[in-house]
């Protein structure tokens, strides 16, 4: 009879493990809940850190031995797409030296771990661009906000004589209208309210491109950015072209 029960025991507890992976996706669900302001890497179903992320974050590091950084872009997919529109890029930041360390996907917390496995030692930029939380659409406000400014703090203690441009978090969904986007563009909207504060007109500057991209009715063109949350040509376009007079400012 004991062995019956250990065996129901056991079936049921795979029965509400696999329940839990199927809900949760492919992710663990201690992906799910970490926090925010919490380093952590980025983890495939088996648990194990995603072999693109460990990829991306190694040649990262091996960009800051191989030569000078004068302008560093730092967050997700948003910031990765940079490498969609290299004419734009070349144009409007190659006479900066610039680095792209941005990975699809990333989360507060993924950046963190990033920074805190060295993706900002031995460099020194003169400005750091930082979008990043997008990806945490699913958190409440103030817990984005939380993983925001511990990477603020991160960067201004690792790299004490850089300056940081930090972007609002671009709008998303494109019709504002509609129920699911217009609770993610009212989550965006407190999230920025707050990282506005950071801006200390020295060290810190902070930067609002969303109106940017949005039409007279707040709706996402889907020739900015076809997918209505990361830009194509286009939307890279507008997004240097708004940036320009800030950063060179800001690189004098």
């Amino acid at each position: 009879m004991k062995s019956r029960r250990t065996l129901l025991a056991a079936g049921a507890l795979i029965a509400v493990t696999s329940l839990a992976v199927h809900l949760c996706g492919s992710r663990p669900v201690h992906a799910q809940m970490q926090p925010a302001d919490a380093p952590a890497p980025k983890l495939g179903p088996d648990g194990a850190i995603q072999p693109r992320f460990k990829m991306m974050h190694e040649s990262f590091l091996q960009r800051g031995k191989d030569g000078k950084i004068g302008v560093l872009f730092l967050g997700d997919s948003i910031t990765e797409g940079w490498r969609r529109a290299p004419d734009v890029w070349n144009k409007h930041y190659g006479k900066y030296d610039p680095a792209n360390f941005g990975i699809g996907g990333d989360r507060t917390q993924h950046v963190l771990w990033r920074i805190e496995n060295g993706e900002l030692d031995g460099i020194r930029p003169k400005v750091v661009v930082l979008m990043i939380g997008t990806n945490n659409i699913g958190y409440p406000a103030e817990e984005i906000l939380k993983g925001d400014r511990k990477i603020v703090e991160q960067i201004h203690k690792r790299l004490p004589d850089s300056k940081l441009l930090l972007l609002a978090i671009f709008p998303r969904g494109a019709d504002p209208k509609a129920p699911n986007v217009a609770g993610m563009r009212e989550r965006l909207r407190a999230v920025n309210a707050e990282l506005a504060k950071l801006d200390d007109g020295k060290r810190t500057r902070y930067l609002d491109l969303g109106p940017r991209f949005l039409d007279a009715d707040g709706n996402l063109p889907a020739d900015v950015m076809p997918d209505a949350l990361h830009p194509n040509a286009k939307g890279y376009q507008i997004w240097a072209e708004a940036m320009q007079p800030l950063l060179d400012e800001m690189m004098q």
